[in-house]
């Protein structure tokens, strides 16, 4: 299956665009080559492929927090100053990485902290936040106080603080069990809805990637590239009910093949 051809980035639904990006690491290591990406406003896209492939590079690329050795990244002309560009980007990583001395609302706080937003208003919108990813009776508790999934959803919250333009997610669910990981889909789902925030997430599970995007881009085993995207066209909201069909499980069973010609290196 090629890659499906996508409008080009000077379509109004476009945010940003990746063009034939490699990177190279200074021991030699080649993460990605020929990456081509783009990404609409408003979509839910999810980066699937095996471990080492690059994902995580691509994300913190889109980021600024790494630079291409070769290619471009591209904005739509609404993000085309840097400062503001990132602005309007939230982070979310594998690891939720809160501070420990700081309780949740001095967590979600801090990108305004840094940012400098008057306190009445950053108060109001950590408070939004933290109601967001329902732990408005945990605002005062402290990371420790707080199971994995709870940390995760402080963490989300931090990211939302700032009501990005584009959510980046890195894994953020991997390393929890399968019903907290059930339960944070559907929450981000809803939250993703409501906010009509761009999402781009990074898996490296087809279960997850089909109940979650509009959109799954397939990457292949390092050095990193989209060999495939696959429209996902069941609507939202999802459910319980969408996890359970058999529209589900024909999804399931089509990316997992793609992702086996992915990593065998077949595209």
């Amino acid at each position: 299956m090629s890659q499906l051809s996508v409008p080009v980035l000077h379509s109004s639904s476009t945010l940003v665009a990746l063009r034939g990006v490699a990177k190279t690491f200074p021991n030699g290591t080649q993460a990605l080559a020929g990456l081509d990406l783009e990404v609409r406003q408003g979509e839910f896209v999810s980066l699937l492929g095996p471990s080492g492939c690059g994902k995580s590079t691509a994300l913190r690329i889109i980021a600024g927090l790494s630079e291409p050795t070769e290619g471009a990244v591209e904005w739509a002309q609404s993000a085309n100053k840097k400062a503001e560009r990132h602005g309007r980007i939230g982070f979310v990583f594998q690891e939720p990485t809160l501070m420990p001395w700081a309780n949740v609302f001095d967590n979600v706080r801090l990108p305004l902290r840094l940012a400098a937003a008057p306190a009445k208003e950053a108060a109001a919108r950590v408070e939004a936040a933290v109601r967001r990813v329902g732990l408005e009776t945990f605002a005062r508790a402290y990371p420790r106080e707080l199971s994995g999934g709870m940390r995760m959803r402080v963490s989300i919250a931090r990211a939302l603080v700032t009501e990005p333009e584009l959510l980046l997610m890195d894994e953020p669910f991997a390393a929890l069990d399968e019903i907290t990981r059930f339960a944070l889909n559907d929450d981000l789902l809803r939250m993703w809805q409501a906010l009509r925030t761009t999402i781009v997430f990074v898996t490296h599970s087809v279960f997850e990637s089909v109940y979650m995007s509009r959109r799954i881009a397939v990457m292949a085993k390092r050095p990193g590239r989209v060999v495939t995207e696959l429209a996902i066209d069941a609507p939202y909201p999802r459910s319980r009910d969408f996890r359970t069909s058999a529209e589900y499980g024909d999804l399931c069973r089509r990316t997992s093949d793609t992702l086996a010609r992915a990593m065998a290196g077949g595209g």
